[in-house]
């Protein structure tokens, strides 16, 4: 009664149930919850290679890549996301794999219970003690999501759990449009005294739209069945799949309005060249896997489906999509040859990512380049094999790479030097060039000379800068820099 648009999706068939309910007030939230549930429906079918939690887990998280391949390739996506619950039948057992506040629901034995744990801040909040359960509806983060799939997280936590099943009970999954209206009380009261599982969602619904419906709300109501009685879900009357066990369903939901109906698939409108090279992959093959079997189909995945434009990522991520929808049916060769298609764009983009790649790498090589040649045309004074020498660069290294070389060795020893001296020199001595970094030898032979051959004790004239001074940063004192002589008396 308030959004205009329906971000809801469900599916329900024989073995499968989803309901995804895309990210209210984001970009691209229809496109999150569609996409997610059309990634899920080729798992609707009773001959699983492996236990179902884990084939409902791994496909849950495939989803959720794509969503992140979807932002990649369209950026005013960002941001999108979808909760998801979805139980998933392998003979007389179901998993259930749920992430976000979507909710499910179980009827067994007389005994009503929420089955699901909202990933809310506010139940964080109420599983630490922090917050009573009746102050819960009135917090005002009370629609904080904790966990989503989207493109916030490449490995999303599911909370995984299977259950054993027995004819005649009944589950109920909803977006948290119902629960924003309904109290858990209501719910259980419909679902008891509905007649028929179409009477139970219908009532639902129309309830949620009586109460003012701030959200979206879809209801999906299954109920286990012995094989043999298991009749067609409700409106969508198909033959009957094999399998020891089966799960007639019936769903509804608040429809789409009209205007924003377009806006179902997301991201722009495709030109008529897109159209026509992705239709047969991106609708047909989903249309026709879903023909195949009875179910129904609400919320924007089903607007997707029928106006074809279902949000499909990139012509790799419709291969993968065929392909998993395609391999479980052998009598389908046609559909081969469309799994295909794709090909040549994919290694188009192979080629493109070398060459980015290859253009990185000479950028980062210039850059290093260009450091290294700067380093060149620096010097300093420093030490090699204990005698004072100018070196070429700086004294630093890179890695195994060191980044300055000796231009000359001189024959002053270090240890001739002044202790002052020698510990500046084996620090290095910075110069602005080479006839600078000579000059400072020249003063530093000098100081060496000075230590060997001493100065008779008449007082020696004051001392001015020198280029020694300058280099080292010697302070002046009360007399002066300190002078440097040499042997002979020369200064």
């Amino acid at each position: 009664m308030v959004r205009f648009k329906n971000d809801d999706s469900a599916y329900v068939g024989r073995y499968l149930a989803v309901v995804a309910d895309g990210m209210g007030g984001h970009a691209g939230g229809n496109v999150a919850s569609a996409s997610t549930v059309l990634d899920l429906v080729h798992l609707d079918r009773p001959d699983l290679e492996d236990q179902a939690v884990t084939v409902l887990a791994d496909e849950i998280q495939a989803a959720n890549s794509l969503l992140s391949e979807l932002v990649t390739t369209s950026p005013e996506l960002s941001g999108m996301g979808t909760t998801v619950t979805a139980m998933l039948l392998q003979g007389d057992r179901v998993a259930l794999a749920h992430i976000g506040d979507s909710r499910a629901y179980r009827l067994k034995d007389g005994v009503f219970e929420q089955i699901s744990i909202d990933h809310t801040f506010v139940q964080r909040l109420i599983d630490e003690g922090r917050l009573r359960p009746e102050e819960a509806e009135s917090h005002p983060h009370k629609n904080v999501l904790m966990r989503v799939l989207g493109d916030v997280d490449a490995s999303p936590e599911l909370d995984l759990a299977t259950f054993e099943v027995e004819p005649g009970e009944k589950w109920l999954l909803c977006s948290d449009g119902l629960n924003a209206v309904l109290r858990d009380s209501d719910i259980e009261a419909v679902l008891r005294d509905s007649k028929d599982l179409s009477t139970a969602v219908d009532t639902l619904v129309e309830l949620t739209l009586a109460g003012g419906s701030p959200d979206n709300v879809t209801v999906a109501v299954i109920e286990v069945v012995d094989e043999a009685d298991a009749p067609a879900p409700a409106r969508e009357p198909a033959p009957v799949t094999a399998g020891t066990a089966e799960v007639p369903a019936a769903a509804a939901e608040r429809p789409a309005d009209t205007k924003d109906g377009a806006q179902a698939s997301g991201g722009e409108e495709p030109d008529d060249e897109e159209r026509e090279a992705d239709s047969p992959v991106r609708a047909e093959v989903i249309r026709r896997d879903l023909a195949s079997r009875p179910h129904l189909l609400v919320g924007a995945a089903s607007l997707a489906t029928e106006t074809g434009q279902i949000p499909i990522v990139t012509k790799r991520s419709a291969e993968r999509r065929a392909a998993r929808l395609l391999m479980h049916k052998a009598d389908d060769d046609a559909a081969a040859p469309e799994t295909q298609a794709p090909e040549p764009p994919r290694k188009r983009r192979r080629w493109i990512l070398i060459t980015v790649l290859a253009v990185i790498a000479a950028l980062l090589a210039s850059v290093l380049w260009v450091g290294y040649a700067w380093t060149q045309t620096r010097y300093y004074v420093g030490t090699a094999d204990n005698r004072v020498a100018i070196y070429n660069g700086v004294s630093q290294t890179l890695g195994p790479v060191k980044l300055s070389h000796v231009t000359e060795t001189t024959d002053i020893p270090v240890d001739s030097l002044p202790e002052y001296w020698r510990s500046r020199v084996n620090d290095t001595v910075p110069a602005k060039d080479l006839v600078h970094a000579e000059q400072i030898v020249g003063q530093l032979r000098g100081t060496a000379k000075a230590i060997l051959c001493p100065q008779p004790s008449e007082p020696a004239p004051s001392p001015s800068p020198s280029v020694l001074a300058d280099a080292l940063g010697a302070s002046n004192g009360p007399d002066g820099l300190p002078a440097i002589n040499s042997c002979g008396g020369q200064q």
